[in-house]
């Protein structure tokens, strides 16, 4: 599939989810695997309101964080886009923006690029917010001019996207990206529930089997 030239272009990305093992219950070849959106667990919408209660609320505003946001969202406004606000409200509260570091069982980090022109959308930008701590992959917030907002993952750093030519790099920037969350907080929850989890199977970090894990594990449980 191509990108296309049109103004009128909407890439339809294949759906999947990067991550790791969640113990025998769903195997991994290597550090990630690029699985299924179909296969994952379902989650409740209504659960994702922006107030992220499923973790305690994102806390007070961190001044630094929000500057550093601001002028982010400046960048965009120039293409006549804005950034969601659960996004804002996660990456510049104070018992919010390190949370996905924190609970990360490949020692993911958070890093918040300026605004990132899509390789495959006229007019769409994206913003990197989390990456593998050996950039195997990367997560980044995708903005469209109709103001659709979503999460998707690529192996590739777009922001310091490599030669075409060089060896190894995909020519198809298409195929290069993945759709893996319909708003920025339900793949925050999905990434939180997960990396909990794979601790609580693996015995690491003191990470208990509670009843919203054990829920989530269920999926996999099924005969």
């Amino acid at each position: 599939m191509t990108a296309g030239t049109g103004s009128t272009y909407r890439p339809v990305f294949q759906a999947f989810w990067c991550a790791t093992d969640l113990g025998p219950h769903r195997p991994c070849g290597g550090t990630y695997q690029w699985y299924g959106s179909d296969t994952l667990p379902p989650l409740d919408p209504a659960r994702f309101d922006g107030g992220f209660g499923w973790l305690g609320g994102t806390g007070p505003v961190v001044p630094e964080l929000a500057e550093h946001l601001d002028a982010v969202a400046a960048g965009l406004a120039g293409a006549g886009l804005v950034l969601p606000a659960d996004f804002t409200a996660f990456q510049t509260g104070a018992g919010s923006h390190r949370a996905l570091d924190a609970v990360s069982a490949t020692a993911c980090w958070t890093d918040v690029s300026s605004p990132i022109p899509s390789p495959v959308e006229p007019g769409a930008f994206l913003v990197r917010f989390l990456r593998d701590q050996q950039d195997c992959v990367h997560w980044y917030l995708y903005l469209r001019p109709t103001g659709e907002a979503f999460v998707v993952a690529s192996p590739l750093d777009l922001e310091d996207a490599p030669e075409p030519d060089e060896p190894g790099v995909p020519l198809d920037w298409f195929g290069a990206i993945a759709w893996c969350a319909s708003s920025f907080e339900e793949f925050a929850y999905r990434f939180w529930v997960e990396n909990r989890l794979w601790c609580a199977l693996h015995g690491y970090g003191g990470e208990t089997m509670d009843d919203e894990l054990a829920g989530y594990l269920a999926h996999y449980q099924r005969d």
